[in-house]
């Protein structure tokens, strides 16, 4: 498993993930004209603990900033992301 394996971006999938062989973790979304709802972060317990579920949700937060967007968290891990990195909180409205 290489943890610095590139995000992707798979818009017509809506989610970023990142691969480690046959397992990947993932940030899903609905885009709904200027507003990104981040609806789930998944990583395979397996992966756990190693930061992988903030390095996707920092690409879908970096995302949405150069796209323009305000960020609705519904996921609850990226409520917590926002919450200690306060550099995201603008994004949210």
């Amino acid at each position: 498993m290489n943890i610095d394996e590139p995000i992707k971006h798979r818009p017509a999938e809506s989610r970023f993930m990142q691969p480690f062989g046959a397992l990947e973790a993932e940030l899903t979304y609905r885009r709904h004209d200027d507003v990104i709802d981040f609806v789930h972060t998944g990583v395979p317990p397996q992966l756990g603990g190693q930061g992988i579920g903030g390095r996707i949700v920092k690409a879908g937060l970096d995302f949405a900033r150069a796209e323009g967007l305000r960020v609705q968290p519904s996921c609850s891990f990226v409520r917590g992301y926002i919450s200690k990195h306060p550099e995201y909180a603008d994004l949210v409205g």
